[in-house]
């Protein structure tokens, strides 16, 4: 029998086993049934909350990219320039560690052959683009530089090169300071 939950409480913790499901196994690959069975629910409440299996996706895969872009905003407020970009940058590694965050977002792009889902990662990363940009008063090569960067770190965590011993692993590992970006302007890259 299923727990007595509030309905905030029940969607909450669907919400939690479904981010792990998706992270693990991506939109196609993900099980609702699995979903409800671990919340002790049935697998048609799971669709009276969330609709589809690919709502409950979108709705995961856009909060892992808001908590990002909401972290990189708030580090780099009151701050310009490198000094706002350095502050986004360690903030980003720091969120690195939410490994469940990281493959959904992650599982995002890797589902964008779906039109739906690409026009949702298309706008998160957007909103992402415009939190560095506005963020930080920057010329755009020198954004696309820094969240090409932030790619590279997502693909090095996503492999776990934490627990690699191998130079490469090691190259992937080094923590990038703000002073790298600094001759990286639209200038410079003609």
């Amino acid at each position: 029998m299923a727990e007595r939950m509030s309905g905030t409480e029940r969607r909450a913790q669907v919400l939690a086993i479904a981010a792990k499901e998706f992270a693990e196994h991506g939109l196609h690959g993900a099980s609702t049934e699995a979903i409800a069975r671990d919340a002790g629910i049935t697998q048609a409440y799971v669709f009276r909350m969330f609709g589809t299996k690919k709502a409950l996706f979108l709705e995961l895969v856009r909060a892992a990219f808001e908590r990002v872009g909401d972290g990189m905003r708030e580090a780099g407020e009151g701050k310009a320039g490198l000094a706002s970009l350095s502050a986004m940058g360690a903030q980003y590694f720091d969120l690195l560690a939410d490994r469940t965050g990281l493959l959904l977002q992650l599982q995002g792009f890797a589902a964008c052959g779906d039109p739906e889902v690409r026009d949702a990662v298309r706008s998160c990363f957007a909103r992402m683009w415009r939190t560095a940009e506005e963020g930080t008063g920057l010329e755009p090569v020198t954004v696309k530089t820094f969240l090409a960067f932030g790619m590279l770190l997502n693909a090095g965590a996503a492999m776990d090169v934490e627990n690699v011993d191998a130079a490469w692993a090691e190259g992937v590992r080094t923590r990038i300071q703000s002073g790298l970006f600094a001759h990286i302007t639209t200038e410079t890259n003609r």
